[in-house]
């Protein structure tokens, strides 16, 4: 498994030992905005940015999907006719 290493914070990741399958949405989403602020300033060696752009583009991904996934989680809380509180499925209605 080839592994691709990017900045975070003062040391080194990489895939290996940071797989993006298992990370929070706020801990992908922070190594995501490294990544962004690290190719903006148009620093870094082009083997170097073509790692962190795919990574940054798999972090993308994987927010992207833990959104989808907690949206779907979203319910709404409804009262019923004899007053008690409960939930259901929000339907987007």
């Amino acid at each position: 498994m080839h592994t691709i290493p990017v900045l975070n914070q003062g040391h080194m990741a990489n895939t290996k030992e940071d797989p993006i399958a298992s990370m929070s949405f706020e801990q992908a989403l922070k190594e995501l905005e490294i990544i962004v602020r690290k190719l903006e300033t148009g620093q870094g060696e082009l083997e170097s940015s073509i790692a962190d752009y795919t990574r940054g583009t798999a972090l993308k991904e994987h927010c992207q999907k833990k959104l989808a996934d907690a949206k779907m989680k979203v319910e709404k809380i409804i009262q019923t006719a004899d007053g008690k509180i409960t939930t259901a499925p929000l339907d987007g209605a």
